[in-house]
């Protein structure tokens, strides 16, 4: 009795699977446009009818095998070009130890100019002092020795390069304008000089300044 209880019992979940399953396709029908008295028929049928279990389909025959088919030639290929590899790089060498930094570069200044040569300038020089120092002196003048007048003068010269006295000023007066006169006068004819040199070396005019000593034996 159990025994058939249950198979009624899977009957029932079966039936009730397949009345669930036509419920969908009666839903499709419905959306589809079926007409709604084909639908109720289906519906009354189906509950109706008890539900066998459908026999097992027959095995089909199985199809022939398909004939071979001819298989056209694959198309020629190319060959690939050829590849060319470089050659390896060559080995890089590395140094272990960093060399010392380069001494800086000697700088070496550029000569010094050459020094100038000395200079050879020179003021004018007395030539032979002496000898026209006494002329000028024993030229005294004739009024200065009838009033027996005595003294010295002071004279700067001018002497122009070729050592001759061409100009006479009384830097110092003897007191007695007649010696004064009588020693510019003595210098310009008399006195001897060697005429001043430039920084080359070549004759100029100068200057020179002396004393006349006027004086009665």
């Amino acid at each position: 009795m159990a025994y058939a209880d249950q198979q009624m019992s899977g009957n029932r979940i079966v039936a009730l699977i397949i009345v669930a399953i036509i419920h969908v396709g009666i839903g499709y029908v419905l959306i589809s446009g079926l007409a709604y008295e084909a639908t109720k028929k289906v519906i009354e049928r189906v509950t109706t009818v008890d539900i066998e279990e459908p026999p097992p389909p027959e095995p089909e025959d199985e199809p022939p095998p398909p004939e071979p088919q001819e298989v056209a030639p694959p198309p020629p290929v190319a060959p690939p070009p050829p590849i060319s590899i470089a050659p390896a790089p060559p080995p890089i060498q590395t140094q272990p130890t960093i060399p010392p930094p380069a001494p800086p570069a000697l700088v070496i200044p550029p000569p010094a100019p050459p020094a100038p040569p000395p200079s050879m300038a020179r003021g004018a020089t007395p030539k032979g002092q002496g000898r026209w120092a006494r002329r000028i002196q024993e030229n005294y003048p004739s009024r200065a020795l009838r009033e027996e007048t005595e003294g010295t003068v002071g004279v700067r010269v001018t002497v122009n390069a070729d050592g001759r006295v061409s100009g006479c000023q009384v830097s110092g007066s003897s007191g007695s304008s007649i010696l004064d006169a009588a020693a510019c006068k003595g210098m310009e004819r008399y006195a001897r000089f060697n005429p001043a040199l430039d920084a080359a070396g070549n004759p100029t005019s100068g200057s020179f300044a002396t004393r006349i000593v006027y004086r009665l034996n």
